[in-house]
């Protein structure tokens, strides 16, 4: 029997989802202080970008580089930030973040700069709408 993926509760606990792609789930991480996206590929027991089988590695490549220019079309930021850190949570999840430069952290990384803000229902629903219509445009 193989092992099967289970979501990270503290990923699940601190995002909504949007979206599921080939290899990876795509999350929006609950801060509007950042347009946030989480990727999380739905592999069980990975932690780092290199335990990925090379196909899946491929496509998740792919899947980081849609985010991102579905971010860029939706909200025209100024750097898109990219990141697998792992440290606190060990799955293996890709972090896409669209920055500006009156962000509240810029130019510092987002990780603590000031406190989560959660979205709204409205606003939520909103953006999650916007995003998907950009991943199905890119």
């Amino acid at each position: 029997m193989t092992e099967a993926f289970c979501l990270d509760e503290r990923l699940a606990a601190s995002t909504h989802e949007v979206a599921r792609w080939a290899v990876s789930c795509v999350l929006l991480k609950d801060d509007a202080n950042f347009p946030w996206l989480i990727l999380v590929p739905e592999r069980p027991s990975l932690t780092e970008l290199h335990d990925l089988k090379p196909g899946d590695l491929e496509t998740v490549t792919d899947e980081i580089v849609r985010a991102s220019r579905a971010l860029q079309a939706v909200f025209k930021p100024g750097k898109i930030n990219v990141a697998a850190l792992g440290n606190q949570v060990p799955q293996l999840h890709i972090h896409v973040i669209a920055r500006f430069a009156d962000d509240p952290a810029w130019p510092r990384p987002v990780w603590d700069a000031v406190p989560p803000r959660a979205y709204e229902a409205d606003q939520l629903s909103e953006r999650i709408t916007a995003l998907q219509a950009a991943f199905g445009r890119i």
